[in-house]
């Protein structure tokens, strides 16, 4: 898109910024007044002849509306590379448009794209396991294969997995941050934060300077679910903030699924509470398709077709690794085979690196098409 705020954007922010209007009374303000200048320009008498704005309310929103620094605030953003857009923008992603409460101006580092319409949330816990972050690098890559954007929260755990699984597969993610696009959060994202601008976007809603506080987050899940034409959970406790973005995503008439996990585990608890109440339970990446109905359908042949290509253009003979773009701990991993199976812990020792590092090397790999795991944490080079 083209790297330009919103006409009138300064406008929208002095309203969005005032005490007491959150997306829900913007809306209702602009369409009773009827337009934004109006709002700005109102008087309490007339403010408080809109639904839900009393006479507090009212005098909040005309003592406030002319505080925020927009200026400021729009050089601070063209610094950072971040343009924002407004709700009547073209530009706006539609699907988030149409949810009860969108955010009325949208900070975006990155490019949206029509693409980003056919959307969909892979969410879940910051402390997982070795497994959900699998699943949802698995996943991640087959959605971005099939053509799929991916969306999700680039919180730690689950969230990086899927958008590093989409990147993988040189396919578009979207990253919604609970805080501005000035601080990269969490910190040791900030490399991920600067490949998902390049290869999609990163989105708030809130000012550049924000802070990461919790109460933004709840808002943030609902921008993930809006964006999206359904949210698949990967792995959620009881009080992961994944069930929030579920909620959102039924709320607004959106598709609901989840991974199922080991029933003793309790970092599953908040996935099989989703499943009992109804959520699709999803077991395959053919499942996932299905759940998606009619475009699931239209996608589905691809997604074999795709599937297929990768096992019949594995490399079966000597070549080049650097043509595969592979990181370095999996260069590293691939030079250990000579025609063997090797265990995981042989890894490890051949390469003298961190478990975890070796062990996502071997997810990297087996979703490129290189390796393929065996029973009992054994691998074989494809």
């Amino acid at each position: 898109m083209t790297q330009s705020h919103s006409p009138d954007i300064d406008k929208w922010l002095s309203l969005i910024r005032a005490d007491g209007v959150g997306p829900v009374n913007f809306r209702k303000l602009v369409a009773k007044l009827g337009s934004i200048d109006a709002v700005l320009g109102a008087s309490v008498s007339q403010l408080t002849q809109v639904e839900g704005i009393g006479d507090k309310t009212a005098e909040r929103i005309a003592r406030s509306r002319d505080r925020f620094e927009a200026a400021a605030e729009l050089e601070l953003a063209e610094k950072h590379g971040v343009v924002l857009i407004h709700l009547d923008d073209a530009r706006y992603p539609a699907p988030l448009g149409q949810i009860y409460d969108p955010p009325p101006v949208l900070y975006v580092k990155g490019t949206l794209t029509r693409q980003d319409n056919l959307a969909l949330a892979v969410v879940g816990s910051r402390r997982c396991s070795h497994y959900g972050l699998e699943q949802a690098n698995r996943f991640a890559y087959f959605l971005s294969s099939t053509g799929f954007t991916v969306a999700s929260g680039l919180a730690r755990g689950i969230d990086s997995a899927a958008h590093r699984g989409a990147l993988s597969a040189n396919g578009r993610t979207l990253a919604i941050q609970g805080c501005g696009l000035a601080h990269p959060y969490p910190p040791e994202n900030k490399t991920l934060f600067a490949q998902i601008s390049e290869n999609g976007a990163v989105l708030s809603e809130l000012p550049m300077d924000y802070k990461p506080l919790s109460e933004n987050f709840p808002g943030r899940n609902r921008i993930i679910a809006g964006l999206s034409l359904g949210t698949l959970v990967i792995e959620a406790g009881p009080k992961s903030g994944a069930l929030i973005t579920a909620q959102a995503a039924l709320e607004n008439n959106r598709e609901v699924m989840a991974l199922p996990g080991p029933i003793d585990n309790p970092a599953f608890i908040g996935s099989h509470r989703l499943l009992k109440q109804g959520a699709r339970l999803i077991d395959s990446v053919e499942e996932l398709m299905d759940a998606l109905g009619s475009i699931g359908h239209d996608l589905k042949d691809h997604a074999a077709q795709t599937a297929l290509t990768a096992e019949q253009t594995a490399p079966k003979t000597l070549f080049d690794l650097s043509d595969l773009k592979l990181t370095e701990p999996e260069r590293l991993v691939m030079n250990c085979f000579d025609g063997r199976s090797l265990h995981l812990e042989e890894l490890i020792a051949k390469t003298d690196l961190p478990a975890g590092t070796i062990y996502a090397a071997t997810v990297g790999l087996q979703l490129k098409g290189l390796l393929k795991q065996l029973a009992g944490n054994m691998f074989v080079r494809r």
